[in-house]
């Protein structure tokens, strides 16, 4: 495990407190879990253009074209 010295602003700081206080959690594991987050949506990011790149309009139609044209279930439909 590695130590990380971070600077808050004295407000942000507080909140952090107040938050992770609330949450019965202490302010770094408030932190490190609001950095893991932040990668997770960002390697999400990465993997969706990934995947969108290897994707192909054609594959995209053909799998479209079988999918049965009927009406959609009563709680689905649109008013």
């Amino acid at each position: 495990m590695s130590t990380l010295s971070l600077r808050f602003a004295d407000s942000l700081h507080h909140t952090v407190r107040q938050l992770s206080k609330k949450d019965n959690i202490s302010i770094n594991q408030f932190v490190a879990t609001a950095v893991a987050e932040k990668i997770a949506a960002l390697m999400t990011v990465d993997y969706l253009e990934d995947r969108a790149k290897k994707g192909s309009r054609k594959k995209f139609l053909n799998a479209l074209s079988r999918v049965r044209n009927v009406p959609p279930s009563e709680e689905d439909a649109m008013d």
